[in-house]
């Protein structure tokens, strides 16, 4: 079920940082988006990655983040994963590792892009249910007490 190649499922449009990027920056970033991974590049290589976790967990006060770099917290032993491998070995070295994103790299280390836990649940929930029914269309459907049944 897993055997279709994580390209199919990566994300390719990404933000990014680099790692002379302040971390008022590399904030402002996951705010704006919504992320909780960011790749950091140095051109179109990945030198690392960072996530919302690091930000928080970092020992450098909120107010020094304007002068504070990106390459301070950023992880640098990232696993990678190629476009090629199969779904189901992301999931395992998620499951393995117990983290969430994967930089999807070239052979020269150029990100193409990245898949996350998200993306591996939505692909097995989409193949499971092609077409869901949605609680709130229950909601809709049946009235509030149909929709409680439903949802036991």
């Amino acid at each position: 079920m897993m055997n279709e190649p994580v390209y199919t499922i990566m994300t390719t449009n990404l933000i990014t940082v680099s790692p002379e990027d302040s971390l008022s920056t590399a904030r402002e970033t996951f705010m704006t988006n919504s992320l909780h991974h960011l790749p950091v590049l140095d051109g179109e290589k990945i030198v690392g990655i960072m996530t919302t976790y690091d930000l928080w967990k970092n020992e450098i006060a909120p107010e020094n983040y304007p002068t504070a770099q990106v390459k301070e917290i950023m992880n640098t032993k990232i696993a990678k994963i190629s476009p090629n491998d199969k779904i189901g070995t992301a999931a395992e070295v998620f499951l393995s590792n117990k983290f969430h994103a994967l930089p999807v790299v070239d052979d020269t280390n150029k990100l193409l892009g990245i898949v996350t836990t998200f993306d591996v649940l939505l692909y097995e929930f989409k193949r499971e249910y092609p077409k869901p029914i949605l609680f709130k269309d229950l909601y809709e459907k049946q009235g509030h007490e149909g929709a409680q049944r439903a949802a036991s």
